[in-house]
């Protein structure tokens, strides 16, 4: 071997190994400067406890694919997932980083959504039934996220039910019922039995994770999940109250 190969060998692995260590200083614990360094063994990295999911209201993946790595109207906007009409699935975002698709909103005890949620934007333009290939690739997408990160199955909601003010996503042609069935989100087991008396609606509302400042918003994003109905009447009807009931037994 000549002088000149050996130097270049030399200089390949050089490259390699700067590689490496800019790669290892990228996924390091950040440590504060002014303390000294005693690592303990006992923590674990921050994960997600919620999915939300979303419908992208655009016309096409690439249209939604340019979106999710530009902005919106209303600034720099992302997601973890995108799934297509076909089932094609598409990750913009580590599962283990905070993208930016909730914004405000609340779902129970969760201020801040992005921080503890996996966002899936779902192509769909929020007015039209759902392709059997694109629910069956979320399916496997919950089932996937739900086992490896340990998130409560119950714990997939509508973009809607944590923002009821701002957002309708992913809208009445989603099937929720479809997931239940498959174990994921909740859904009424029977809602023949009226309520007693003294059952309150929004104290269920609130239990279940709805936000009920706005009582018309928080009704309207629950009847679009559970009665694919799309009315925001102050009002709780017979069978919101049935369906309530059922949900907090």
């Amino acid at each position: 071997m000549t002088t000149h190969t050996l130097r270049r060998s030399a200089i390949l692995l050089l490259v390699v190994l700067l590689v490496v260590l800019l790669a290892a200083c990228t996924h390091a614990l950040p440590r504060n400067p002014m303390a000294r360094w005693v690592p303990s063994p006992n923590f674990e990295a921050r994960r997600p406890v919620l999915i939300v999911l979303h419908a992208t209201t655009q016309h096409s993946v690439t249209e939604s694919l340019e979106t999710l790595r530009t902005r919106n109207s209303g600034g720099p906007v992302s997601a973890h997932y995108l799934i297509g009409r076909d089932g094609a699935l598409y990750q913009l975002v580590s599962d283990d980083a905070r993208a930016w698709h909730a914004g405000p909103g609340r779902w129970g005890t969760i201020t801040d959504v992005n921080s503890t949620s996996i966002g899936i934007e779902l192509d769909n333009d929020g007015e039209s039934p759902y392709a059997p290939e694109q629910i069956a690739a979320l399916l496997r997408l919950l089932e996937d996220l739900c086992t490896r990160l340990d998130i409560p199955r119950t714990q997939v909601i509508a973009h809607a039910d944590m923002a009821p003010t701002r957002k309708v996503d992913p809208g009445r042609w989603f099937p929720w019922k479809q997931l239940a069935e498959a174990g994921f989100g909740r859904w009424p087991a029977i809602i023949d039995r009226e309520p007693p008396p003294d059952f309150d609606p929004m104290q269920a509302l609130r239990l279940i994770g709805y936000v009920t400042d706005d009582p018309g918003a928080a009704l309207r994003a629950f009847r679009l999940h559970y009665r694919a109905l799309d009315d925001a009447m102050p009002v709780v009807s017979p069978e919101d109250a049935r369906i309530l009931y059922a949900l907090t037994q």
